[in-house]
Order: structure tokens, then sequence, then C-alpha cells
């Protein structure tokens, strides 16, 4: 064990804090990568690069000549097969990239999104409109997204709006907030079967709570028999809330892009 130890103290002698930063923004980078291909084809053209390159250290591993010759000379066909295939996913990935901001931008861009479904709520419940807002977190939504019809639209107080207009054909469900946009609308989601809610909660109450209780979502829920303005998060629910006291919990709960 001491024998060991000895081997390892060398590395940790020559490890800097540069080190340190370079592995945290290589993860950093990993990770939202990652976010970005999320249930997209693009996850697919990562799973097929990660077989093919499993493969080559298989062939090394056990001296399969054939196979590790085959797709070692043929890194840039497949390399350019998976480019044209996978381009509109590729496209989509660098229009993200293209938007991201710098920190600062992050703070600014989830308070211009929190004030919009601020404003949209308050306009919802004084002209009596109903309403679910689901805001995803770190829980993928993707289930309940597919139920709706998708958008994929930047969000915007009258966006939301004209989605609950009792003439919209989207009305009924729930709109679905991913990355600070409008994924789908129309969605179907998960009724709370919790015996203890209260019976006064209608169907949209319902739902909010349900779909808390099953992800880490945040909904916001406006009534259109009392135009009141209601939160859920974590399964509970708080009822009847202003404008200003939603914007403070959206702000709290609300999703942060990191």
């Amino acid at each position: 064990m001491n024998t060991q130890w000895t081997h390892l103290l060398p590395l940790f002698a020559a490890f800097r804090w540069q080190d340190a930063v370079d592995i945290i923004l290589v993860a950093f980078i990993v990770y939202r990568m990652l976010l970005m291909i999320r249930d997209t084809r693009a996850m697919q053209m990562l799973i097929g690069f990660l077989v093919l390159l499993a493969f080559v250290l298989i062939g090394v591993q056990f001296q399969l000549n054939t196979v590790t010759w085959l797709i070692t000379n043929l890194w840039a066909v497949w390399l350019i097969a998976f480019t044209i295939i996978f381009q509109p996913e590729l496209r989509r990935i660098l229009v993200q990239l293209g938007r991201r901001r710098m920190l600062m931008g992050f703070f600014k861009e989830e308070a211009r999104l929190y004030k919009e479904i601020t404003e949209a709520s308050r306009v919802l419940a004084r002209r009596k409109i109903g309403a679910l807002i689901i805001l995803e977190r770190d829980v993928n939504l993707k289930m309940y997204i597919d139920s709706g019809t998708p958008l994929d639209a930047e969000l915007s107080a009258e966006l939301l709006v004209t989605l609950f207009i009792t003439k919209s054909p989207l009305h009924d469900g729930a709109v679905i907030v991913r990355e600070g946009r409008v994924a789908a609308a129309g969605c179907i989601l998960p009724l709370t079967q919790d015996p203890n809610v209260s019976k006064n909660y209608g169907t949209r109450h319902r739902a909010a709570i349900g779909v808390t209780e099953e992800t880490d979502a945040v909904a916001v829920v406006v009534s259109e028999e009392k135009h009141s303005i209601s939160l859920a998060v974590a399964g509970k629910i708080t009822p009847a809330i202003d404008s200003q006291t939603l914007e403070e919990m959206l702000t709290l709960y609300g999703p942060k892009r990191s």
C-alpha cells in the first residue's frame, strides 16, 4: 500500500492549480454538449463514435488486425457519413452555441424569462383565462413534450397569452419551457393521485402537482374560475400568489441556465 502511494506522490506534487481549472473546464464543456444533444439523433451519432472506438480498442487488445485496419482506415468515411446524416442536428447545436452568452448574460436571460412568464400569468389571470406552464429543470420532460405540439419558439408573454386563449387549439394542454424556449404546447401531464389534495383543485392544478411529484419541474397555474395564480414545486402547491411573489419564487426555484 505504501509503495503504491509512493508512486503516486510525484503525480500529486506536479499537479498545478491550472490543471484543476483545465479539468473543470473540459468537464463543463462535455456536460453542456451532452445537454444540447440529449434526445436528438446527434446523441446516436455520439454513441456510434463510441462504439467504433470500442471496436478499435478491442481489436488492438486482442490483435484483431482485420477489424482494426478496417475501422482505422475508414475513419474519414465514417466522419463524412455522420456529418451528412446528422447535418440538421449539428446545425442546431451550432446555433445553440451561438445563442450562449457569458455568465452575466445567463443571469439576465433567466430574469427576462421569469418576467415574461410573470407578465403572461398576470394578464391571463386578469382576463380569466386558464393556463398551465411547466419549466423543465434537470429531469428530462421529453415524454410530456412528445405528447403535445412541438414549437421550439422564443418565449414571450405575448406568445404564452396567445397559446392559452380559448380560441387556440392548444389552450387545453400545458406549455413546457425547456432551455428558455417554448418546447411544446398542448401537452398532456399526469394528474396527482394524492388523496390529501384539496377537492377544490381542478384538472390544471392536479396536473401541476402530478408533474412536480414525478419530476423536479416547476409548474405555474392560472385559474380561470378564481383568476388567481399558483406555483407548484416538488408536489406542493402555493395558491393565490401575486405577480411579485411569483417572480420571486421563479427566481428561487426556476431552472438555472448554467
